[in-house]
């Protein structure tokens, strides 16, 4: 594994994937940014992170050798390894807040970008973009969003922290290597925020509406029982999970 550490890029995501059309990049190669000018989030949200505080990273996966019966289980591996890496940190109350974002405390600490690289109509990599909020503790704007040290009272050594990151990353993507996916879909329902509890979601036209989360589907659908015991799937562009 090759770490790749830049002071300043448009984004991480970006950079690997540019280096992947130029040369071949190994399997788990990383790639850290002290600052991001154009990181991005879920559904093109841009992801704002203060320089130098935070851990931005991007890591080149070799999909390949994934015989993958959907691309979530990707998520589904990426969000149990960060959870689990904040798990060792001592990190309180953990949620996966569909389809991937990481909260502590109820409020939103990391978040996930996958993108896939395709090759003759299937995925030969995978880069894989993190934004973990360690050490910022100014979040103007952004009532949900906290950070490793505001939640603990701790200034965490953002070297270590990636170093237990990529350490369950590998673990997890070995479950998808050995296709071990019942187990992973039964972690990721296990951790699910709001799972069975009343939630309120707003729908593509900003529409408000209540219901209880009951499970992910393997495509990555949210499976919601509404009003009159109708359960129906959604979507990520179709929903909102509010908080």
């Amino acid at each position: 594994m090759s770490i790749i550490k830049l002071d300043a890029i448009d984004s991480t995501n970006s950079f690997l994937k540019k280096l992947n059309t130029s040369q071949k990049v190994d399997h788990f190669t990383v790639v850290t940014a002290q600052h991001q000018t154009n990181g991005r989030g879920q559904m093109g949200a841009v992801w704002q992170s203060q320089s130098s505080k935070n851990l931005t990273f991007s890591v080149f996966v070799d999909s390949s050798n994934y015989k993958l019966e959907h691309t979530f289980f990707l998520s589904m591996a990426t969000a149990l390894a960060v959870r689990h890496a904040l798990e060792d940190l001592q990190m309180p109350q953990l949620f996966i807040k569909w389809p991937n974002d990481i909260l502590s405390q109820n409020k939103k600490i990391c978040g996930i970008l996958i993108e896939n690289v395709m090759k003759s109509g299937v995925i030969a990599a995978s880069v894989i973009g993190v934004g973990l909020n360690v050490n910022q503790t100014l979040f103007t704007g952004l009532p949900n969003a906290s950070s490793l040290r505001n939640i603990t009272g701790r200034v965490f050594d953002r070297d270590a922290v990636l170093e237990v990151l990529i350490t369950h990353l590998k673990a997890y993507f070995n479950y998808l290597e050995t296709g071990k996916y019942a187990t992973l879909k039964g972690l990721y329902t296990k951790h699910l925020y709001r799972k069975n509890k009343p939630s309120t979601f707003k729908n593509a036209e900003g529409v408000m509406f209540s219901g209880f989360i009951k499970t992910v589907l393997d495509t990555g659908e949210l499976e919601v029982l509404l009003e009159d015991n109708i359960t129906k799937a959604f979507a990520l562009k179709d929903i909102t999970l509010l908080y």
